[in-house]
């Protein structure tokens, strides 16, 4: 799914703003129909932000089920011979979108686009009543997945698997935007190198069957220079000496494609323009390649958090993350555990950060749930993960979807060099290798250019893990020194080393260590090994910074977090996840300048490659 631009020939309006906001009161939401009148603007919500923190009261933000938002839009009079269409960023977790009293679209899933077509409803120069509902409950038929029950008082709570808070609502820009009726529909890019010589293989499709002739694509440097020029919807770009996308030197490429009114005509239909960023990804052996040479990632896991608008894109947080990330020396990061904005792609794009980009598929395992986190536990009638009253079929066919809705709408970004299919699945559960194997398979059906991963956890060591063997990368998330043998780093060290022998030992595949660190409350400090202290943090990275350095095949290391994140409250989790490097508002812990030290001063990983 191509991102809407502005062109010659194609215009983009911004939704974005102050809408009016309204919480459903009844389960049914067919039964209040607010969509065929105007809802009042007692109260109003910012687009695009979470919802839940950006009111006082707790009826709103720990609502479950569904919520209204509203606004008047025109159609520009100028639009008149094009087509235009309705685009929702996300809606988390569905969304259904309305204008007037008609019904358009509706899509499941919260962190991908959808859109549609309204050109048959509103004409150019008319204004419209745009409605979008929005539904956050999770049940075992979503991803992520979770139920929802009645307590005795009658109220309606949301249980879920995952670590982090159901922002809901719309996080991501709304847009308005036109297109000719014979337009670029879709553009597949995928890149090569071959020593200096890059290979740029594309293939184009346009909403209407045209001649070949007619659709021309040019490939442009930096600097505007023309460096390829051919007409068809499919060929392959020979650049010679060509500017690689290296990580942390970017170099971009804009694939211009032109659907032309007659071959030679010179009179343009539709111009579509797309960021190629020239570079190879490839797994040998236990090493991860970039362009043919061994990278080694640092850098963290992530959340979309920051105060009040909660899982809300701001363009100001990201550039600020950004460079956080750059001073601590970090060179990449995952997209945990969801897709993030596409703005936060197009930087990484455009600043040669490394990402691997993961499906919102966390939680699928029902033996985190009780002792962990401090939630009511899995139900009675079925304590595996994997059954028909839990994680199911439908459950399987919803996470395919995401896969397909992630692919499609990242698969031209050079910064994502990886797709994460899950994080911490049962994977040594029974019914976990026939959930998972089929997805692994789609995965690499829609894009056999990257490698595939999964996120490991320590519920399923090497000796009974199940699915890894499907994968390309060994993904592991571990906590020895925290959730396992806490305040005693000695034994911790000694059970890390022996963990990642073992994988290196039976698979010889690239390790990287996708999740480690400890909860750390700022300010609170200690000479000894005192959990929760800053120094405590700094020191359980170090210990694990030493074994990293003595197990040959890991080739990452992702701290887990890049900032403190907001998550459901328990005795467990104080007012959010505190193991951040950084503070909520981005202040750094002691921590930061250890790894500072490591990525940007010592680089002892460096022999490595």
């Amino acid at each position: 799914m191509l991102k809407p631009q502005a062109t010659s020939t194609r215009e983009l309006v911004s939704l974005d703003g102050i809408w009016s906001f309204a919480v459903v009161t009844t389960t049914d939401v067919d039964e209040e129909r607010i969509w065929t009148g105007v809802i009042p603007p007692k109260l109003q919500a910012p687009v695009p932000a979470s919802y839940n923190d950006i009111f006082v009261q707790e009826s709103i933000r720990g609502h479950v089920g569904w919520v209204y938002y509203q606004r008047q839009v025109f159609v520009p009079h100028g639009w008149s011979q094009e087509r235009y269409f309705l685009r929702l960023d996300a809606a988390t977790h569905q969304g259904r979108v309305y204008v007037d009293e008609h019904f358009v679209v509706e899509h499941i899933g919260g962190y991908t686009p959808f859109e549609a077509e309204i050109t048959n409803l509103v004409a150019p120069g008319q204004p419209f009543r745009l409605t979008v509902l929005v539904n956050n409950e999770l049940t075992w038929h979503t991803i992520p997945p979770g139920r929802v029950e009645v307590g005795q008082n009658g109220e309606r709570k949301q249980y879920y698997q995952h670590d982090f808070f159901n922002y809901s609502g719309l996080a991501r820009s709304v847009w308005l935007y036109s297109v000719p009726t014979v337009a670029v529909d879709d553009i597949t890019v995928k890149t090569d190198v071959d020593g200096t010589t890059g290979f740029v293989d594309f293939e184009i499709k346009t909403s209407q069957s045209i001649d070949e002739d007619r659709v021309q694509v040019s490939l442009i440097d930096e600097v505007g220079s023309l460096i390829y020029q051919t007409v068809g919807h499919k060929n392959r770009a020979v650049v010679k000496s060509a500017h690689l996308w290296e990580p942390g030197a970017a170099y971009l490429y804009q694939l211009r494609v032109e659907i032309m009114a007659a071959p030679g005509s010179g009179i343009v239909l539709d111009s579509y323009q797309l960021a190629v960023g020239v570079r190879s990804v490839k797994v040998i052996g236990n090493r991860f390649l970039i362009n043919d040479k061994p990278f080694y990632f640092t850098g963290f896991g992530r959340h979309e958090d920051a105060p009040v608008r909660g899982k809300g894109h701001d363009n100001a947080y990201m550039i600020h993350d950004f460079h956080l990330m750059g001073w601590t020396g970090a060179n990449s990061f995952r997209c945990s555990h969801y897709p993030y904005a596409e703005e936060v792609l197009e930087y990484a794009d455009r600043h040669g950060i490394v990402v691997i980009d993961e499906t919102p598929a966390v939680g699928l395992n029902l033996g985190i749930v009780g002792g962990v986190f401090g939630v009511k536990p899995s139900p009675k009638s079925s304590p595996l993960t994997f059954s028909p009253d839990t994680i199911n079929d439908k459950t399987q066919s919803a996470h395919a979807q995401a896969i397909r809705e992630l692919i499609a709408r990242d698969k031209n970004h050079p910064c994502v060099v990886m797709w994460a299919v899950a994080n911490e699945p049962a994977s040594a559960e029974p019914g976990v290798r026939e959930y998972m194997e089929p997805l692994v398979t789609l995965n690499r059906q829609l894009d056999p250019t990257r490698p595939v991963c999964f996120a490991n956890m320590i519920h399923a060591p090497v000796e009974k893990d199940t699915i890894t063997d499907l994968f390309d990368v060994l993904c592991l998330n571990r906590y020895y020194g925290w959730y396992a043998y806490n305040a005693d780093l000695d034994t911790a060290e000694q059970a890390l080393e022996e963990d990642l022998l073992g994988w290196q030992k039976k698979y010889g595949n690239p390790i990287i260590m996708s999740e480690y660190g400890a909860d750390t409350q700022v300010g609170l400090h200690a000479t000894l090994d005192v959990p929760w202290s800053e120094e405590y943090q700094s020191r359980l990275l170090d210990m694990y910074h030493r074994v990293f350095d003595r197990v040959d095949s890991v080739v990452g290391e992702h701290v887990w977090n890049f900032a403190d994140f907001q998550c459901p409250t328990t005795i467990f989790r104080i007012d959010g996840n505190k193991k951040g490097i950084f503070t909520r508002d981005r202040r750094p812990k002691s921590a930061a300048q250890t790894l500072r030290r490591r990525w940007t001063e010592q680089k002892t990983y460096e022999k490595k490659l």
